[in-house]
């Protein structure tokens, strides 16, 4: 099939589920009020502060994007092929993902920009929101870890992103005091620091910064860079670091994402991968669960909820505007999960050896000594958009990738930082002041790092990841019931993730019991997972019942 039919239905898809499923939710849900929201309320220069529509919207996107919907559906295309990875996106992202993020934005917003676990006890009981955020403080230091890890090495494998991956930190603090200090109007601004950052990707090609020191040395310096970095910008306030960056990354992603689809058009490449290379993948598994795992940003992701509720809810100037932050930043991720799937089943060949002339195989990516998903995309994006770009097509990809990466990196040390406070702050006084709380995040997090006890932790976080979600939507049932308004939009979702991520996990479990040596500690990470999910979820929809009947009662 040709790869611009793919491309063509995916926009005129998603277009008309934000214009009609999107606005249905909103009338039907939340119904947007004018009151004041948390932004004005709770004012306080540096987490509560409103935020322009475009400029929430570019920190929403980039940080509930990173690597998560490039990394997914490529995997997901060397597991199985394009076409289930591709209906799951479409079909996902619309009747589950973006109702997970539009609705747990929106919740947050009423209940004073509190986050989801924060929440979780007025619904569900206070032993369950403490084994919530318990689960959520683990699972955000391993994203930490993972984003650090993942940044570094491509700092290493690709020098020349080193300049306008760091570059854009300055200049985001510059952009963000000319908009809210200096009152320079947004158009040419912004116009402005785009300028500055191709002319940041200029200097990169010229002055790549390659460390006088081995790979793995290289790797560690990086990681405490970066780690420093997302440990000053979590407490920097958000107008000056957090708004502004997010929205120049966003500028960069969208301006990416546009010239891939118009590469894709001008190339029109046929996709090479196959549809369904068939329901049982040898590395991953099968096809259900795996997909719905392998596959999390892009289609449904539990990071998002807390994103939404953990520094969007906080920036949201009106609730009309929740829509197109909450909503469509979920959809404009699901086109981003479908042009990585097109760059890499339609922008190289699926198989092949390395000597063979024309786009290099997907498969050699992936042997051993292989580059992996993040180069075979950049390389997929590069081949669609060379006759844009050039030689540089490929550097472009990269460095669309690295600035969210970078992007989630210090998002979710923020998120840490709140969760930590709300969590301990009543027991542990100091956690009050946001420079020890952010400590919570980074010191653990710089443990997994310089151990590399998250590299066996990885294969896990999927099914973490897709189990917050499941619980976020649970929360959200709840809070629609005490509201007294339909829950089936959150809780059907909910119920199906529920039951793919308790099987992937059991799968897991199963694989790494019996894999050659068993991968104990692997196992029994699952098993704990399993509990956390089966606990948590069973008091919650013993609560919504009792809830519903509640709601039920006349008078």
């Amino acid at each position: 099939m040709n790869s611009v039919f793919l491309a063509v239905f995916a926009l005129v898809w998603f277009a008309l589920a934000y214009r009609f499923y999107g606005r249905f939710l909103a009338r039907r849900l939340i119904v947007p009020q004018s009151k004041s929201t948390p932004a004005f309320s709770k004012q306080d220069g540096v987490d509560f502060y409103p935020a322009k529509k475009l400029v929430l919207f570019g920190h929403h996107f980039s940080s509930i994007a990173g690597a998560g919907p490039i990394l997914g559906p490529v995997l997901a295309v060397v597991a199985f092929g394009w076409g289930f990875g591709a209906l799951w996106i479409l079909i996902g992202s619309v009747l589950i993902g973006a109702v997970h993020d539009y609705v747990c934005l929106m919740i947050s917003v009423r209940e004073d920009g509190d986050s989801i676990p924060d929440i979780t006890g007025r619904i569900f009981g206070s032993r369950t929101r403490t084994i919530f955020m318990i689960f959520v403080w683990i699972t955000l230091i391993f994203v930490i870890a993972v984003f650090a890890i993942a940044a570094a090495k491509s700092f290493v494998a690709k020098p020349d992103i080193v300049l306008p991956a760091l570059g854009l930190i300055p200049l985001a603090m510059l952009f963000g005091w000319a908009i809210y200090r200096g009152g320079a109007p947004l158009v040419p601004a912004t116009i402005l620091a785009l300028a500055a950052i191709a002319g940041l990707i200029f200097l990169g090609t010229r002055y790549p910064v390659i460390l006088p020191f081995s790979q793995e040395n290289s790797i560690f310096f990086w990681c405490v860079i970066l780690l420093a970095y997302g440990y000053v910008a979590s407490v920097l306030p958000v107008w000056l670091l957090l708004q502004p960056r997010d929205y120049i990354a966003t500028g960069i992603l969208i301006f990416g994402m546009g010239a891939g689809f118009l590469g894709l058009f001008i190339t029109h490449p046929v996709i090479n991968a196959p549809f369904l290379t068939g329901f049982v993948s040898e590395k991953q598994g099968p096809i259900w669960p795996m997909l719905f795992i392998i596959i999390a940003c892009g289609a449904i992701s539990g990071f998002h909820s807390l994103v939404a509720s953990g520094t969007s809810s906080k920036q949201l100037a009106a609730e009309k505007e929740g829509l197109s932050i909450g909503y469509g930043g979920m959809l404009t991720e699901g086109v981003l999960g479908i042009l990585a799937l097109l760059a890499v089943g339609a922008g190289l060949k699926y198989s092949g050896v390395v000597n063979e002339s024309g786009p290099p195989a997907l498969s050699s990516f992936f042997v051993d000594g292989g580059s992996g998903p993040i180069a075979a995309f950049a390389v997929g994006y590069g081949v669609l958009t060379e006759p844009l770009f050039g030689a540089v097509s490929a550097l472009v990809g990269m460095t669309m990738l690295n600035a969210f990466v970078i992007t989630s990196l210090d998002t979710t040390v923020r998120l840490t930082r709140f969760v930590a406070c709300e969590l301990l702050q009543d027991r542990v006084k100091v956690l009050k002041n946001r420079w020890v709380a952010a400590l919570a995040a980074v010191i653990p997090a710089a443990f997994l790092v310089f151990t590399g006890t998250e590299r066996s932790l990885w294969p896990m976080f999927g099914a973490a990841n897709q189990l917050l979600g499941t619980l976020a939507l649970l929360v959200a049932s709840g809070w629609l019931v005490k509201k007294k308004r339909p829950e089936k939009y959150t809780l059907y979702p909910a119920i199906f993730m529920l039951v793919t991520t308790l099987c992937a996990l059991l799968w897991q479990g199963w694989k790494f019991l019996n894999s050659d040596p068993p991968k104990y500690s692997l196992c029994m990470t699952a098993v704990v997972l399993i509990v956390l999910a089966v606990f948590v979820s069973r008091r919650a929809l013993v609560s919504l019942g009792e809830l519903k009947k509640k709601s039920s009662t006349p008078g």
